[in-house]
This record gives C-alpha cells, sequence and structure tokens, in this order.
C-alpha cells in the first residue's frame, strides 16, 4: 500500500512540475504532506519526517549558499577578465582558435557552477566574435553547452547539489570519484571544439580584426572589477578547490569562511559588500531554498517507508543476475530521462527510488548518484526544453532551439559515453 501511495506522490510530484501547475518549491512540499496525510500518517508524524529531511540537507544546503556567493564575487572582482582578454587576443581571427577558446573559456568560468551567469559571460564576449568571424552560430551554442557539461559535475553547483542531497552525501564520495570521468568529458569537448573548428576554418578562412573585452564592460561592471587583486584571487581559488578535494575541512565551514574571505579582501567597504550579496541574493535564495524544501520531500517518503516499499517493488521485477548493471543503466538513461524530466523532477523523483533499489541488491547507492550525473549533465542541461538557460543560451546565441539540439545532441551523447566509460575504467561506477 505504502508503495502505491509513494508511486502517486512520485508521478504528481513529475505532473505539477512538467505541466507548471505549480512551483518546484510549493510540489515539493505539498506533494509528499498531501499523500501522507491519505497514507495514513499523522501532522505531527509527517512534521518529524520532515524535520529529519532538512537536517540531512542542511549542510549541502549551507554549502550551495556560500560557493554561489563566493564564485559570484571572484565573477564581480573580474578574477576571470584576464583569461576571457587572453583567449580572445590569442585568437586571431582563426575561426578554429576561437571555437577551442571558447570551449576553454566555458570550463574555466563555469567553475562557478552557475549555468546562467556562465552563458551571459560567455556568449557576451563571444557573440560578437563569431558574428564577424561569421562562424556558424549553431557552433557557438554547441560548443558552451558542450562544455558546461563535464563542469556542472562540480560540488557546488546546483545539480550535485540535489544529488547528494537526495543520497545524504558529500563531494568527497559523489564529486571525488567522478573527477577522472569529468577530466575524459573535457578531452572529449575539447576533440569536439577542434574538429568543428577545422571544418570552419576550412570553409571561412582567417581573418584578422581588433575586439576589445574591457571595453564590452557596463559602468557597473568596471566598478566592482579588482584587476590589482587578481593574483590574490587565483591562489586563493586554487587554494580553496584543492583543500575541498583532499577533504581536510568539511565543505560547507570551507565555503563560509573562504566566501566571507573574499568580501573581505575585494570588498573591505561595508556598503560594497552589502551591494554584491544584494546584487547576487535572489539567486543564492532560490537555489538554497531547493534544497531545504527537497529535505522535506525526502524526510517524508523516507521516514513513511515510502521510498523502501517501491524499491522493494522495482526488486521483485529485475531479475537478479541482471542487477549489477543498474549503475550503467542509470547513466545511460539519465540521457532521455534529462530530457523528459526537469532536473528537480529527475533528482528528486527517480534517484530516490532507483538509489533504494540499487541498496536492495547491495550496490552502493553512491554509485547511482555518479552515473546520474554523467547523463543528466551532459546531455539535458545543455539542450533540454524544460531547462530554463537553454532559453538564455540559444536566445543570445541567435539560433532555434530545434536546431541547436539537433546540432548539438549527437556530440553531447559522445560526451555521456566517453564519462560513462571512464567512469567504469577507474571505478566510478561498477558493471
Amino acid at each position: 500500500m505504502l508503495a502505491t501511495f509513494g508511486f502517486a506522490t512520485m508521478l504528481v510530484f513529475l505532473g505539477l512540475i512538467m505541466w507548471k501547475k505549480m512551483s518546484v518549491l510549493t510540489a515539493l512540499v505539498l506533494t509528499p504532506v498531501a499523500f501522507g496525510l491519505l497514507a495514513g500518517f499523522t501532522p505531527k508524524e509527517l512534521g518529524e519526517f520532515a524535520l529529519a529531511g532538512i537536517r540531512q540537507v542542511a549542510p549541502t544546503g549551507i554549502l550551495l549558499m556560500f560557493a554561489v556567493l563566493y564564485f559570484a564575487t571572484m565573477l564581480d572582482a573580474g578574477l576571470f577578465d584576464p583569461v576571457i582578454a587572453l583567449i580572445i587576443r590569442s585568437v586571431h581571427g582563426d575561426p578554429l582558435k576561437v571555437i577551442v577558446g571558447t570551449a576553454v573559456l566555458t570550463m574555466i568560468v563555469h567553475l562557478d557552477g552557475d549555468g546562467t551567469a556562465t552563458f551571459m559571460i560567455v556568449l557576451s564576449a563571444f557573440l560578437p566574435v563569431y558574428k564577424e568571424l561569421k562562424i556558424n552560430p549553431l557552433v557557438l551554442s554547441c560548443i558552451v553547452a558542450l562544455s558546461v557539461g563535464p563542469m556542472h559535475l562540480v560540488p557546488w553547483s546546483g545539480t550535485s547539489a540535489r544529488a547528494m542531497s537526495t543520497l545524504q552525501s558529500d563531494a568527497t564520495h559523489i564529486f571525488n570519484p567522478n573527477i577522472p570521468a569529468i577530466l575524459g568529458g573535457i578531452g572529449w569537448v575539447l576533440l569536439v571544439a577542434y574538429w568543428l573548428g577545422k571544418k570552419e576554418r576550412k570553409r571561412l578562412g582567417i581573418i584578422h580584426f581588433r575586439y576589445s573585452h574591457h571595453e564590452n564592460l557596463t559602468d557597473r561592471q568596471q566598478q566592482l572589477r579588482r584587476p590589482r587583486l587578481i593574483w590574490v584571487n587565483a591562489l586563493f581559488t586554487a587554494l580553496l578547490i584543492l583543500t575541498l578535494m583532499s577533504g581536510w575541512i568539511p565543505a560547507p565551514v570551507l565555503f563560509v569562511v573562504a566566501s566571507m574571505v573574499a568580501l573581505l579582501i575585494n570588498y573591505p567597504r561595508l556598503a560594497d559588500q552589502q551591494a554584491v550579496v544584494k546584487s547576487h541574493a535572489a539567486n543564492i535564495f532560490l537555489v538554497s531554498s531547493m534544497i531545504f524544501t527537497a529535505g522535506i520531500f525526502s524526510g517524508i517518503l523516507t521516514g513513511s517507508k515510502m521510498i523502501e516499499e517501491m524499491a522493494n517493488s522495482l526488486v521483485r521485477l529485475i531479475p537478479e543476475q541482471h542487477a549489477n548493471f543498474l549503475p550503467v543503466l542509470t547513466a545511460l538513461t539519465s540521457v532521455p530521462a534529462s530530457i523528459i524530466f526537469t532536473p528537480d523532477a529527475y533528482y528528486f523523483g527517480v534517484v530516490p527510488i532507483l538509489s533504494e533499489t540499487a541498496t536492495q541488491f547491495g550496490i552502493d547507492p553512491l554509485e547511482i548518484g555518479r552515473a546520474a550525473l554523467l547523463g543528466q549533465m551532459t546531455v539535458g542541461f545543455p539542450i533540454s526544453p524544460l531547462v530554463a538557460s537553454t532559453y538564455l543560451l540559444i536566445g543570445m546565441a541567435e539560433v532555434d532551439l530545434a536546431e541547436h539540439q539537433r546540432f548539438t545532441f549527437k556530440w553531447a551523447l559522445g560526451t555521456t559515453f566517453v564519462m560513462t566509460i571512464v567512469a567504469l575504467l577507474t571505478g566510478s561506477i561498477h558493471l
């Protein structure tokens, strides 16, 4: 009976999200509460389940809040400006260099884990270059989309945060084992950029022109820039990432301290600190509130045993001799799932069932989380019509969604295959 209520909760939640009847935040809270009451649980019991779920995801929520603030501060301070200027100066009107440079810049900028910010920065910098050289704009949207895929697995991105909160884990267990797969994905994207660049160079030739990134910054952006602190910020960020990967300090604590130090170093005046925080407050609130409401969703489903019963029903359907294929199947099926489901629907609605099913077969549920990221972020995130930032990408690149999807899909699918193979070879997931 609980399995029936669980599946009903998932289906209603997915339907509300996909048909835009409720916001993600509202659906994450009200759907499990409604079905929990129908299943016979008291409000007090549901409250305790929800509170337990919030406690589980609190470290992830704190990590996400302050990681977004940290990288937003670094973007405002102009940490990536020299890289942008260097790449643009280095391309010399060569389409091959322009396209490879686009990939490199996108990967560097996307260290902030925010797809929207990455699209705005990279497209603003490179769109005039593509127009001047008459490079196919579909190449621009494709390369930017491909480049964010592997990098979106950083632990402070909204997607990885969803995976970590769903599985009640941390960056050490989700992100670190996937590093070789991420590097494999980066290598694949650079090869694709080189291939497309060769084709555009053959078609267009090399054109010499002058373009300045700094001249295209707004007055507000120029006021916030701290060019004298570039090396300080770069060294501090490198130290932060190394410390994160080492696991010496809990990631949430690390980012809380780092974001405060970054604000103080770059903007010692209180008014400037308040202005920076205020300018990014809406984004910080949206991503962090999503994590805490997801904690309520998973807390109620877990505490009520709905997840466990749903997994038991799936276990009965899967032949035991095929159970070891579950992580690989998760990686591959996450590709079509990423187009059908929003990231919220997938990670909060599908992944919990798959992970609990894996547990029933004696498979590490963390492998399901790692596998889910491989396809969901490399294909779904760049081309799915259900991801809001996709429309920002195609709008700024001035391309049609359908054309972008047709042009990008095969290359994005290649990223998934490469990363899945590397993950298998390095033990991030197993057969």
